[in-house]
């Protein structure tokens, strides 16, 4: 296995990185938003939006 930041091979104590620095890299991309996770939201129609409270449509109540 390789490290997925610089292509070295992995160390056992920081897999499947190579060193900490590759984790650490690894880390600041997922904290400053590069890596992002796809989502698709579905929106409700306006007026059910407005007639219902959030919780009582993942309940199925309104």
């Amino acid at each position: 296995m390789t490290c997925p930041i610089c292509g070295k091979p992995t160390a056992p104590g920081f897999r499947p990185f190579c060193s900490r620095r590759c984790a650490d890299i690894d880390l600041g991309r997922w904290l400053t938003g590069q890596y992002r996770i796809p989502v698709s939201e579905q929106t409700p129609p306006e007026d059910e939006a407005e007639n219902s409270h959030p919780l009582d449509r993942s309940q199925g109540i309104g």
